[in-house]
């Protein structure tokens, strides 16, 4: 989406919702500080179809997997969200919103290459420990991906291809397609505090 469509989810969504769950504003100064569209809508779509469980929509801590009440694993890099905690979430997730860049900068390829760093980890967690924790990457902005930042696009395509990500939402998609992850992590992690039991 260009900012302006976002602009109209993001308010329509807001309107009808009525959330209560954090929307941060955006980096810009002037006339373009505004909320950040693409997280608010992720935000709020997850508060929605959370059926009241928490989440962690900002963790200020490092992602960390336990066995046993110990530490096994922590992430190198703080993610953009984790559910339902950043203690042992069943899911993390990474928001890439860049509607006012002109140019498809440093900034941006860095954050492409934090996603593969995450799932690189993520991934060896499950092979080593066989603990799955889902990886989403959720990216939006028009002229930043599209106009200028095709082969990174391709880069996140190989990184699902490879394993690093679970899923990637572009745009609007996410107003689709969240619904149905949240209901997903929603039960596995009712799995993980009622772990089923051969017999």
């Amino acid at each position: 989406m260009t900012a302006e469509q976002a602009q109209r989810v993001f308010e329509k969504m807001r309107k009808k919702l009525q959330p209560k769950c954090p929307i941060p504003l955006n980096k810009q100064t002037s006339e373009k500080k505004a909320p950040a569209f693409f997280t608010g809508i992720i935000n709020m779509l997850i508060e929605a179809n959370a059926k009241g469980m928490p989440c962690d929509y900002d963790p200020r801590v490092l992602t960390t997997v336990t066995r046993g009440g110990r530490p096994i694993r922590t992430l190198a890099r703080r993610i953009d969200g984790a559910f339902p905690t950043a203690i042992d979430p069943v899911a993390v997730w990474e928001i890439k919103e860049y509607y006012y860049t002109t140019t498809f900068g440093s900034r941006v390829a860095d954050g492409v290459y934090e996603s593969l760093l995450d799932g690189m980890e993520l991934d060896e967690l499950r092979a080593t420990e066989g603990i799955d924790v889902k990886h989403y990457l959720m990216v939006d902005a028009h002229y930043t991906w599209w106009d200028c930042g095709r082969s990174y696009l391709c880069r996140i395509v190989d990184m699902s291809h490879m394993g690093y990500v679970d899923e990637v939402l572009f745009g609007r998609e996410v107003v689709t397609r969240l619904p149905i992850l949240v209901d997903e992590w929603i039960s596995a992690a009712g799995e993980r505090q009622h772990p089923q039991t051969d017999t």
